[in-house]
Formats: structure tokens, sequence, C-alpha cells
């Protein structure tokens, strides 16, 4: 390094500049060499190498690659280099004997430059790293966003205090065992992230949360579709469109529910009652049950009914004259039973988990009887309109088994009242 300010000296002394003045100008010049040669270098690694990186990634049938291109993480590991040479020739162009300070201050400055290029560079690796697990697996995989950012706070926070070191000229490790000191601070001024990062890695261990997942939680106003998962937040789209905000640490302490199961599982639950009306519910008389043989659904069924209810009258000898004696079959007892063929029989019922027709407790409105089953569809549209087509049926077969729907009255229904006894009267 002497030699190379000695000959340049010279050079300059040869060219008349005075000698006194000389020792300060070689300095510049070599400096100014320098970042000339630092420029070069970042011109040829910018224009040589990532042109070659950009034509490989374009021949190749991986997304990743694309993906560096893309995101320019090899551009911001270049700036590195640069940094890098400046540093190793600062002391050409200032040689401690005479320029310790100048020299040192040049150093501390390359330094931090170099720190927040590469905290750049990791945190944009880092980002790239989750970009390639979202895409790896599509299927909900679970969210390691609140991870990638815990470790990006970590580097960004380490790499702020050995910068503070290099400019108070202290070693970084005196400082953070001086912040060890000043936990109980941090703790409250970091709760949140502390708190959230706890939460994040239960909500992942337990695979509790997934992006993609359909969640309800009423307590935050959310029903919808989890759409990202951070340190700080997980945001939910609901239905109508709304964007609903809920911190980790709830979805730990509180109760939603996670529809991802049903989806998994292949079937949606079906259950649905229909009010029918008491006192339309009777016995089947022999034309009833002569008219409801004709229904194919129910045919093998009244056959089967009836001989086991004949067999049972014969034996315990029982007076058929009388309706109430016995075992008889009902018009709402074929009802139900048509109703369980009809399921079953359903493109559209799942065959592998529960199919009934449920009569509930009765109640002032009627008689409750439910439709349990699960829908082979679980897409909400067409779970939606297999559901009705479902009613729709049910709701037109129940006069052909002369039963009625029980509803409370209405305005319409007390005007017929009406106009049917102004008939009456008049005539």
């Amino acid at each position: 390094m002497d030699s190379i300010q000695q000959w340049l000296s010279h050079l300059l002394v040869k060219w008349g500049i005075i000698s006194d003045t000389a020792s300060h100008v070689d300095n510049i010049i070599i400096l100014g060499v320098i970042i000339l040669l630092a420029f070069l270098v970042d011109y040829i690694c910018r224009y040589f190498f990532l042109n070659a990186l950009r034509r490989i990634a374009r021949k190749t049938k991986n997304e990743w690659d694309d993906l560096i291109v893309d995101r320019k993480v090899i551009n911001k590991l270049m700036h590195i280099i640069p940094a890098v040479l400046i540093y190793a020739l600062l002391p050409i162009a200032f040689p401690q004997s005479g320029y310790a300070e100048i020299l040192d201050f040049l150093l501390r400055m390359c330094m931090i430059y170099i720190i927040a290029v590469s905290l750049r560079f990791i945190n944009a690796s880092l980002t790239l790293l989750h970009e390639v697990y979202s895409m790896q697996d599509k299927k909900g995989n679970k969210s390691i966003k609140g991870f990638v950012q815990i470790i990006q706070v970590a580097l960004w926070f380490i790499g702020a205090i050995i910068v503070i070191g290099i400019l108070i000229n202290k070693s970084p490790t005196t400082l953070f065992a001086g912040l060890g000191a000043s936990a109980a601070i941090l703790t409250l001024v970091f709760k949140d992230t502390i708190v959230g990062f706890v939460a994040g890695i239960q909500l992942s261990a337990n695979d509790m949360l997934r992006p993609g997942d359909w969640i309800t939680m009423d307590k935050y106003a959310a029903d919808g579709t989890v759409i990202d998962v951070t340190l700080h937040a997980i945001k939910v789209r609901n239905f109508d469109k709304t964007i609903t905000t809920i911190p980790p640490y709830a979805l730990v302490n509180d109760s939603f529910q996670n529809w991802r199961g049903m989806f998994d599982s292949g079937g949606r639950r079906v259950k649905r009652s229909v009010f029918i009306d008491m006192n339309s519910v009777k016995f089947c008389t022999p034309e009833m049950l002569e008219k409801f043989r004709k229904i194919s659904l129910l045919s093998d069924y009244l056959n089967n009914k009836e001989k086991e209810l004949n067999e049972y009258n014969e034996t315990h000898h029982i007076d058929s004259s009388v309706w109430v004696n016995g075992r008889r079959q009902t018009n709402l007892g074929v009802f139900r039973a048509y109703l369980a063929s009809y399921l079953k029989h359903h493109p559209h019922v799942h065959r592998e988990f529960y199919c009934m027709v449920r009569h509930l407790q009765p109640t002032e409105k009627g008689i409750p009887i439910e439709l349990y089953f699960f829908s082979t569809i679980t897409d909400w549209v067409t779970y939606e309109g297999i559901q009705a087509d479902v009613f729709d049926h049910v709701l037109a077969v129940i006069p052909e088994f002369e039963l009625s729907v029980f509803q409370n009255v209405s305005g319409s229904d007390l005007r017929q009242i009406g106009k049917e006894l102004i008939r009456r009267e008049i005539g």
C-alpha cells in the first residue's frame, strides 16, 4: 500500500503538482479509483451474471428460480460485492499512519452499509421462502408466515444493535448484555409480538388454522375464509366481502368454528324440519294403502309392514272392527317411510354418513318431521341447491299422504275466512 502511495505521489509531482499537496490529492484520486472500480464490478455482476441467471431461469420448468429473478433477490446480494471491495481497498487510499480517523469513519460506514444490504437480502430470501412454500402445498398447508415474520423482526433487531455498536464503537455483546437487564421493558414494548408469536406456534402445532379455512367466530363477527395468517393478525374475508381482523391469541383463548373437517370428510350436513298439522294425522284405510302401493319407493315397505301388522294382530286376537285396537299404519308413518326411502335413493345423499327421518317433540306449531342427512357436495352454492330440491319435493308430496303443513294464520287466511262468512250469510 505504501509503495502505491509513493508511486502516485511521484507521478503527481512529475506532473507539476506541489509535493506538499500531492500526499492529499493522491489519497482522493486513489479513493476515486476504488469507487470507480467498485461501480465497474457492480456493473459486470449485474450485466453478465444476472442476465445469464435470468436466461437460465426462463429455460427451466421450476417456478422457484423464476421467483428469484422476479423478486430480484440476487440483485440485493450483488450490492454487497462493491461494498466489500471498497471496505478491503480503503486502507490503500488512507493509510492508518496519517489518516486513522478518516479511515476508521469510512470503514464504519462501509460496515453499516454491508450489514444493511445483508439484512435486506436475508429478508427478501425469507419472503421468497414463504412464497415458494405456499406454492408447493396449495391444499391448505400450515402457514409459516408468522415464523418468517418473527425471524425477520429478530434479524432487524440484531442488525440494529450491531449498527449502534459500530456507531458508538462498542461491542455488540456489551449492548446485548445491557439489554438483558431491560428485559421487562422489552417484554412490555414487544408484548403483542411475543403473544402473537406464541399463539401462532400453538395454532400451527395443533393444526387449528390454515389459510383457506372457513371459520366462524361470532365474538368478532367473522364468518368467512382465512386469507392471511400473520404474526399480529388473522385476516378473514367474510362472505359479504368485508375483512375481519382477529388477533392470533384470540383464536387460542376463545372458541371458534372451523369448517375444514366438513370439507375434508366429503359430506355436508342437512338438518331441517317440516311441521305437520297434528289434525291431519290419521289411520290408513285400505283405499289409502292401495293408493300408496302405487308409489314405487313404498311398495316393498307397505307389503312387509302390512304382513308384520296382520301377523301381530292375529297372534294377539285383536278385534279389527275397532280402529284403535292392535297395530295399524298411519299416514304420517307411511310418509316418514317414504322420506327415508327417498333419501336413500337420492344420488347426492352420502351413503356412509347418518341418514334418517326423525319424529321430534310436538309443539304448538305442529309435529316436526326432521330430515337429517349429509350431502355429497360440500360446495356452498351446489349444496344449497340440493337442499332446496329435496325440501321442494317434500313439501309437494305431503298432500299425497293426506297430511297438511302447519303454518301460522296470515292476513290472506283471515280475508278468505271473511269472504266465506259473507258468502254464507248472503246464501
